[in-house]
């Protein structure tokens, strides 16, 4: 009986393969999950527990599953800058960077995206991740954002399951820095609470232009508390100056072949050439007692508040201004975490945000190795750090004296607590009670009113691209079960949009079966009968980038097509035209080789046609002259030129063709262009200079973009 004993648990201790086929969830110690969907909370609505054992298994286990890079938000872009405060907002918060009018706080910002690995591309369709570290008087404060203002979980204990669903699935590793691939929609499928995030991330918000046309958003409510108490809610806003602006999603294919740093290399040359990117920040502020008013919960971090029952109150300027001077030691070592707060900002029973606070700290050890990581320059506090925490790996702090405890006599109770007065940090008195429960509150329950409020206010040409990307995606899923469970999901949002992508995935459109798992027994889930009822009109512009700035052509970067014999007085000249307006001309050529005007003067190329493609630019000048239109158009030449030209007519953008450029115009595809294309300027406009400059401002003209593609 020993010996058969002794056997089973040497069986167990080896290391064999397993399977959890028809098999019960458990935890690393072999208890079995009664629910693996929600963490342990002080009633539905409070903090999560620090006794939640399952919730801190998973999540320990998942912060240490990939070193030394981040397990997400891997790749990643950073640069040091200033934020400015040009409005005191002392009557919600007592955070002194916030409240002393034209204070300049250091910041340090980390842009990234959040699936794919150190190595893969920037134009990956993803969440980006827009994370600043305020140094402040007063110590750190995080604000851990997205490019997006939702997410697509609910609770911190689905956190390790999303990012393995979208992550490279572990049989073979593939794909790299993809969610088209049938691990992760089937999560997603199985996931309604993921709707709204799913909209998001299917537009073409998730392919941005630039890091520096991209907004951020906190994601969670957090609260204010001023210096009498007084809470606020308040969700946090970036919005770039120059814009909300995106690629298309062939155009972000092409771009990841021919230049896969294309975001890294934007945001590092316009710091460099002084074109600092600067973001307006503002807040959504929210009266404590009006918590309840909305018809979602704010607790909810796949919600967002419209800005047209809350507006954005702009407040302070963000700008960018020094590149790092070492990549690692700054952007890779930069250490960000939600619970970096201050007085004045505090946090909200979120269950994602409340996981996140456990989290970050763990994920930071691991990482980093070290304890001490707050000691890396990049993280350290503008004020010196004073407590009796002592020793562990890599410590650079020299701490003087006999006492490392408090409270103590020797070292005279050195250090002491602050005192509130003093700015000490206290937590928000707030009552909580409530069960002790493993359970998603009731409010929660809504998953699809929010998604449908995203797609309502899309654009025509935007609603065309989210449902490209859906069929893109969900083409590349082999099981029709999963594609099946989708396109249930999306009949909940639009019945078109379910029934268009269906078509393209070779499934129909079906009632949902919701497993058990999936939905409380008592939600408001109906049956799929949308022909049946009233379509939800609702919209909010701030969800579409039809609405955002448009009257700037400042670092959009045009692509000046020229060869021997070319006008050089309409280069100059259209060239000066341009950089007054703070575009950036480069010049692309046959060959890299000097090439010669028809008034003898050299211009250098910094491109030639074989070593990048259009959609490395924002607009095309095909330039004046008669030797260099016909150097273009000899066999060796002609191809690459027309195809630069018809992909940057594919992609909707501004095009000009100077004098003597005929030749080139009637064999592209753009010589059927309708009358009315105002992206297209030719030698006969009148003030054409004028015109492509607007075109250019106006980003692309989507408008007609099936017309232009047919």
């Amino acid at each position: 009986m020993e010996t058969n004993e002794h056997n089973k648990k040497a069986e167990q201790l080896d290391v064999h393969s397993t399977s959890n086929e028809n098999e019960k969830l458990t935890t690393n110690q072999g208890l079995k999950i009664n629910n693996n969907q929600d963490s342990l909370k002080a009633g539905e609505r409070g903090p999560s527990l620090l006794e939640d054992f399952i919730l801190r298994e998973k999540i320990t286990h998942f912060d240490h599953e990939r070193i030394p890079e981040r397990v997400v938000h891997a790749r990643g872009s950073g640069a040091h800058g200033v934020f400015k405060l040009n409005k005191s907002l002392a009557a919600y918060t007592k955070a002194k960077f916030l409240t002393e009018l034209g204070k300049e706080t250091p910041v340090f910002v980390r842009f990234s995206t959040v699936a794919g690995s150190k190595g893969s591309t920037d134009l990956a369709r993803d969440a980006r991740g827009f994370a600043v570290k305020f140094y402040t008087d007063e110590g750190n404060y995080d604000l851990v954002a997205n490019n997006i203002p939702v997410f697509f979980i609910q609770d911190a204990m689905k956190f390790p399951d999303l990012i393995h669903a979208v992550k490279p699935e572990p049989d073979n590793e593939i794909p790299q820095a993809a969610s088209a691939h049938d691990t992760f929609w089937d999560f997603i499928s199985l996931m309604p609470e993921s709707m709204h995030m799913i909209m998001w991330v299917m537009s073409d918000r998730a392919i941005p232009r630039s890091l520096r046309m991209m907004e951020g958003f906190g994601v969670h409510s957090f609260k204010f508390i001023n210096e009498e108490g007084k809470v606020h809610f308040v969700k946090f806003h970036f919005k770039p100056k120059l814009g909300v602006h995106s690629v298309a999603w062939n155009e972000a294919q092409i771009i990841s072949g021919v230049d896969s740093d294309f975001h890294k290399r934007d945001l590092w040359e316009a710091i460099e050439n002084g074109d600092y990117p600067e973001w307006d920040f503002g807040v959504q502020l929210i009266p404590e007692e009006d918590e309840h008013k909305f018809d979602f919960d704010l607790l909810d971090p796949t919600k967002l508040v419209p800005e047209e029952e809350v507006p954005v109150e702009i407040v302070g300027t963000l700008t960018l201004n020094r590149n790092p001077d070492n990549f690692f030691a700054e952007t890779e070592q930069v250490a960000f975490h939600p619970g970096h707060i201050i007085p004045g900002i505090d946090f909200t029973n979120d269950p994602l945000l409340q996981g996140r606070l456990f989290s970050y700290t763990d994920t930071q050890l691991s990482r980093l190795g070290s304890p001490n990581f707050h000691e890396i320059p990049i993280n350290r506090s503008l004020n010196t750090v004073h407590n009796n925490q002592r020793d562990g790996h890599m410590r650079q702090q020299i701490v003087k004296g006999k006492t490392s405890y408090e409270p103590n006599s020797i070292g005279g109770g050195c250090p002491f607590q602050a005192m509130m007065s003093e700015g000490g940090f206290a937590s928000q008195q707030e009552r909580v009670s409530g069960v002790k429960i493993r359970e998603r509150s009731k409010s929660f329950v809504d998953h699809y009113s929010q998604a449908k409020l995203f797609y309502n206010s899309q654009s025509t040409p935007e609603k065309t691209h989210l449902q490209n990307a859906l069929i893109f995606e969900l083409s590349k899923v082999t099981r029709p079960e999963i594609r099946e469970r989708m396109v249930g999901q999306l009949a909940y949002i639009d019945m078109i949009l379910a029934w268009r992508v269906a078509e393209k995935v070779g499934v129909e459109v079906k009632k949902l079966e919701w497993p058990n798992q999936s939905l409380p027994a008592d939600s408001n889930i109906v049956e799929l009968q949308s022909e049946e009822r009233e379509p939800n009109t609702k919209i909010s512009d701030a969800l579409s980038m039809r609405h955002t700035v448009k009257n700037t052509i400042k670092t959009r970067k045009i692509g000046f097509i020229l060869a021997n014999g070319v006008d050089g007085g309409a280069v100059s000249d259209l060239k000066e035209k341009l950089e007054a307006e703070g575009a950036k001309v480069e010049l692309i050529a046959p060959s890299l080789a000097s090439v010669k005007t028809n008034d003898g003067t050299d211009l250098t190329p910094k491109y030639s046609l074989t070593n990048t493609a259009s959609v490395c630019f924002d607009a095309l000048f095909i330039c004046s002259g008669a030797d260099s239109v016909k150097e273009l158009m000899i066999s060796e030449n002609k191809h690459h030129v027309l195809h630069f030209i018809n992909e940057a007519y594919k992609h909707c953008k501004a095009i000009y063709f100077g004098t003597d450029t005929q030749a080139v115009y009637h064999h592209s595809n753009v010589s059927a262009k309708q009358h009315d294309d105002p992206g297209i300027i030719t030698w006969e406009d009148g003030k054409p200079a004028d015109k492509f400059i607007n075109a250019i401002a106006k980003h692309r003209v989507w408008d007609l973009e099936m017309e232009r593609n047919a």
